[in-house]
């Protein structure tokens, strides 16, 4: 095993870019290779410095990784809380609220290539997880989720968020994720939507509009809902629940209560039976 390189007490030479060449250079290959499988000594051959630059820089390779991760997007660091703002508040009008919410979605495309290796790095990070997803998701993704839900409750007018509206986030989610996850088949299929120099804004647009309509649907539905349990003059309830919660018109007997009565028919005489089967 070779010793491990010296700590740096001193800046290099080109300390003006050699942070960010090793930023980037550490943002490349742990998202192609994982950090696993990249060497400090091939993120400062990249980066075009001294292996002691890592450690100046970022304490060690850990550092280096989680720098990588957090940095680009200006993503919120463990210990801290991100900042839903802009569509966490009642007060916010709902497209303010949905176009707040999608900004954070939209943010990679602005950063062309580094933004494409910032979405690669977390696909990796869920594969071969080093804790850094987990702290995001805790951090970042679920207050996200938690004040939209708070919002969308209050334009429902629900007293609190059922299943339904759980989904309905998740769905919502989903719009920006597929920008993502699917865009090498958004790339194979329509080119054109990624190359506009607009795309950016375009894309926003587009994640505003279908979100407010999967919304009003779903305040259709709870109308709809609504109105048919009003008609019926039962109180209102989730499809979900209703299976679950409402109990049969007609009890059905115990076990033991079916048995004594099979009994009791068996121990009756055939002739009574007969006779009462006539009457």
């Amino acid at each position: 095993m070779s010793p491990p390189a010296p700590l740096c007490t001193t800046p290099p030479a080109d300390a003006s870019d050699a942070r960010q060449r090793l930023l980037l250079a550490g943002l490349q290959l742990f998202a192609q290779q994982g950090f696993a499988g990249t060497t400090t000594r091939e993120l400062a051959q990249a980066a075009g410095v001294n292996v002691a630059a890592i450690s100046y820089y970022f304490g060690d390779k850990v550092g280096l990784y989680r720098a990588a991760f957090f940095e680009p997007l200006g993503d919120v660091s463990p210990g801290l809380s991100v900042d839903t703002a802009g569509f966490d508040c009642a007060s916010v009008p709902l497209d303010a609220a949905l176009r707040a919410y999608y900004a954070g979605f939209i943010a990679p495309l602005a950063l062309g290539d580094t933004g494409r290796l910032c979405v690669k790095l977390r696909m990796r990070e869920m594969v071969e997880p080093t804790g850094l997803w987990d702290q995001e998701v805790h951090h970042a993704i679920k207050p996200m989720h938690d004040a939209l839900v708070v919002r969308l409750c209050a334009h429902l007018g629900l007293a609190a968020a059922d299943d339904a509206l759980h989904r309905l986030v998740v769905c919502l989610a989903a719009l920006g994720v597929h920008l993502h996850l699917g865009r090498d088949v958004t790339d194979a299929v329509a080119p054109q939507l990624n190359q506009a120099a607009d795309a950016p804004q375009q894309w926003a647009d587009c994640l505003l509009q279908n979100g407010l309509a999967m919304v009003e649907q779903e305040r259709q539905r709870r109308a709809a809902l609504a109105s048919a349990n009003g008609s019926a003059g039962v109180s209102i309830s989730t499809p979900a629940s209703t299976s679950a919660s409402t109990p049969s018109s007609t009890p059905a007997a115990a076990p033991a209560e079916m048995a004594a009565a099979h009994a009791a028919a068996a121990r009756r005489p055939v002739r009574a039976r007969t006779k009462a089967h006539k009457a």
